[in-house]
């Protein structure tokens, strides 16, 4: 901004956003300061450097305007948890694919944790039967992100949105 500009010549654009063309550094701080306004570095890449005539002050509201109206915008994507055991009946199975509709419908993608406790640990194949079953029956409304990945005494797989 204004006497930290380093460039020798630059492009300049006027505060109503006329271009008005490449001029040296003095002459674009002389106009700059005639209409008592600040001479800010727009695009510092380009060649010559592109600057505009502007208040420096309400750049820098309208900046910080948009960065908060942007993170207004964008959605945040919730992992949710859903916990089942090799040993899990089909009717709660059920109850918990209901659960994860619910979430996936959401926008939120569900993390499916097997556990396994004691020695459970032995009944594998049960597991994977039951985590297939689950991919199975929210085929319609979700896909598999992460496939099921043993860490420890427990398998755990990712869900989400289709």
């Amino acid at each position: 901004m204004n006497k930290g500009i380093r460039a020798t010549e630059v492009r300049v654009i006027g505060s109503d956003g006329e271009q008005i063309g490449v001029l040296p550094i003095a002459e674009a701080l002389r106009i700059a300061q005639n209409d008592d306004l600040d001479l800010v570095e727009v695009s510092p890449d380009a060649r010559p450097p592109v600057c505009k005539i502007m208040d420096h002050g309400k750049y820098k509201y309208e900046l910080t305007k948009k960065k908060q109206e942007a993170k207004r915008k964008q959605k945040s994507v919730q992992i949710k948890e859903i916990k089942v055991r090799p040993k899990t009946g089909d009717h709660d199975l059920e109850t918990k694919v209901r659960h994860i509709e619910k979430f996936i419908a959401n926008g939120d993608k569900v993390k499916i944790t097997l556990v396994f406790r004691g020695r459970e640990f032995l009944l594998k194949e049960q597991a994977s039967v039951i985590l297939e079953k689950i991919v199975e029956m929210t085929k319609d409304f979700s896909q598999v992100e992460q496939f099921p990945k043993f860490e420890g005494r427990v398998i755990t797989m990712l869900l989400g949105p289709k």
